[in-house]
């Protein structure tokens, strides 16, 4: 089997990091506010995949973008693609974007047709 070149096997690296490192800066908690912040309104859309469900909320006409847990967390919380559908109230509870004009959230909870589901069960316990 021929050999790379160590150069090419460097660059290669560097374009996989160069590609992998945007999704990693989106993950986590350091582009939300300290302290929670609660949502109610009405399901807009559902989006149930990777990298996280998504649920676009309007609250009194404005659409908030609230991230879930990655799809197994979320699931093993008991929230699955059937629980919820468009047009259903719902309440958010975790952290807004640190940017107050993205209207974009990271929840810590959902509430649903009365039933609770902590898709971050850890950070729950503080609210």
């Amino acid at each position: 089997m021929p050999r790379l070149p160590r150069r090419a096997v460097l660059l290669s690296g560097l374009a996989i990091v160069g590609l992998v490192a945007p999704a990693f800066s989106h993950h986590g908690w350091s582009w939300t506010q300290s302290g929670f912040f609660q949502i109610e309104g009405t399901i807009a859309d559902i989006y149930y995949g990777n990298p996280h469900p998504i649920i676009e909320v309007d609250v009194e006409g404005t659409i908030w973008t609230v991230e879930l847990a990655p799809p197994g967390p979320t699931t093993a919380a008991g929230f699955t693609e059937e629980t919820a559908a468009v047009g259903d109230e719902i309440t958010a509870i975790g952290n807004r974007s640190q940017d107050e004009n993205e209207t974009r959230m990271k929840a810590v909870r959902i509430i649903v047709g009365g039933a609770t589901y902590d898709v971050y069960p850890d950070r729950a316990r503080d609210i």
